[in-house]
């Protein structure tokens, strides 16, 4: 592998959606690649699919890129949209310029042709081809035809797409830095289409040209590329470019051992920062998707990734996606967090369901402290916190059964009396199981028809977190509204 000249490396993404965890993989590769050896990360658009691709799917995946913390050296600014760099622009349906000026170089030297054969003429081409069991390479009458005759036909108004002319046969080899040597025989591939009758140019051709005009070095992709590079190294060669370093990275699969696919859950980022991942977490796990550490250490920081990675770690064979493990590393994440940043990263989600809480720093910290062991998300405290928001509870029907037992109203009654009764803001945890013992004196009860009518009054279930971790967080004023929310659903059954 050479580190010379400096080492420039690109994501390029179609922006038809979301970004997948897969691109989050190659994005992250490429980006740990440039920042281990000093190089520049650029970003550049593929957006030639004018059917599929938008503005705003650009912004999404702008978007989970910078969620993710990859932060690029060049290309579309966040915010903008606009350039930054000095190989811009770094959109491909802003650069159709350049790839006619390089189609047309290629027409005048006789390496590529105007070919005007219908779908359906190339369709029974392929079917014959079929039927003889030859490969479905084009056939076009019009490879030999002079530029002259071509323009000519085409300034009577008819389209036509550019060709690239495959030469003789021979072998193009290249050593990929994952799967070692690869041999291509170059009549696995017909003349192929660099231009589309429309003008726009096909993947491989403005891949090629954008990947040589922006002194991409090293080119770190999905195995499901391997079968474009043929073609690449075609119109490298002919244009006289220095061809890149090429690494193709494994297939990753679900856990039926099939690709991955929406079918498996969530694929997409964004999915999972909605559910509350952490996206160092997202990152640390997809790094270990065809890639480990040379000490076999799992949990690792985006620093300790990038001082790690090297090539010779990245491994050819299928990753599979457990998302158990995913569910693991982020609790793991999670949980080594200051409790601050716990609750810092934890308040959108909060604020997004309408949870009020009125408790400073030392009230925070005493909350993620007794709710961080059942976190594995963010989404999770959610589920833990809504019950020391000063909302109103949401009763359950196991809840009604329990307040519906002869001895609740008593229950109820005592801890509502004993909390009027008590000084300060908030009940310690001395002071809840003085008051609980006094209510089972007062009302006779024990074990569950005790415990539970009141966790009732508490949360609206009765069951949950422990009563004596969750009652010192509430305020005693909420204890109090709770408990004649709860008397009152007794009087209305």
């Amino acid at each position: 592998m050479s580190l010379s000249p400096p080492v420039r490396v690109r994501f390029a993404p179609s922006p038809t959606g979301y970004l997948h965890v897969g691109g989050a993989r190659t994005a992250l590769y490429n980006y740990l690649f440039a920042k281990r050896y000093g190089g520049k990360f650029i970003l550049r658009v593929e957006d030639t699919d004018t059917e599929r691709s938008s503005e705003e799917f650009i912004r999404m995946q702008l978007a989970d890129l910078k969620w993710l913390g990859l932060d690029w050296d060049e290309g579309p600014d966040f915010e903008t949209l606009k350039d930054s760099g000095e190989y811009g622009p770094y959109r491909q349906s802003q650069r159709q310029d350049i790839y006619k000026k390089y189609a047309e170089k290629l027409i005048e030297s006789g390496q590529a042709y105007y070919c005007f054969l219908t779908d359906a003429e190339i369709d029974e081409q392929r079917q014959r081809a079929q039927r003889e069991g030859r490969p479905p390479h084009v056939d076009s009458p019009y490879r030999d035809w002079t530029l002259e005759k071509a323009k000519e036909r085409m300034s009577n108004g008819e389209t036509a797409v550019v060709r690239f002319k495959v030469g003789e046969k021979k072998d193009y080899t290249f050593k990929d830095l994952v799967r070692g040597e690869v041999v291509f025989p170059s009549d696995m591939v017909g003349d192929f289409v660099l231009l589309r009758s429309s003008g726009m140019p096909v993947y491989n051709f403005c891949c090629a040209i954008d990947d040589a005009l922006m002194k991409i070095t090293h080119v770190f992709r999905a195995e499901e590329h391997l079968s474009n590079t043929l073609r690449q190294m075609m119109i490298y060669e002919t244009l006289g470019f220095t061809l890149p370093e090429f690494g193709h990275m494994s297939i990753i699969l679900g856990s039926d051992k099939q690709k991955l696919s929406k079918r498996h859950g969530a694929t997409s980022c964004n999915e999972y920062k909605e559910r509350g991942f952490l996206p160092e977490a997202l990152l640390n796990f997809v790094a270990l998707l065809g890639w480990s550490s040379p000490d076999g250490e799992e949990v690792m920081s985006v620093d300790q990734l990038t001082s790690k990675f090297a090539v010779d770690r990245l491994n050819s064979s299928p990753a599979v996606f457990d998302e158990a493990k995913l569910l693991w590393m982020n609790a793991t994440h999670l949980r080594a967090l200051p409790n601050a940043k716990i609750f810092e990263r934890l308040k959108p989600y909060l604020d997004a369901q309408g949870l009020k809480f009125t408790g400073g720093p030392e009230w925070q910290n005493q909350a993620i402290e007794t709710f961080k062991s059942s976190m594995q998300t963010l989404q999770d405290g959610v589920g833990l916190f809504t019950h020391l928001s000063e909302t109103p509870i949401q009763m359950t029907d196991e809840g009604r059964e329990a307040l519906a037992w002869p001895t609740s109203r008593k229950v109820l009654e005592v801890w509502k009396a004993g909390l009027e009764n008590l000084p300060g803001e908030f009940l310690t945890e001395a002071e809840f199981m003085e008051l609980q013992n006094t209510v089972k004196e007062k009302a006779e009860v024990k074990g569950k028809q005790l415990f539970q009518p009141i966790r009732v009054a508490v949360i609206g279930s009765p069951h949950g977190t422990e009563l004596k971790l969750l009652i010192p967080l509430l305020q005693k004023h909420i204890l109090i509204d709770r408990a004649e929310q709860a008397l009152a659903n007794m009087s209305s059954q």
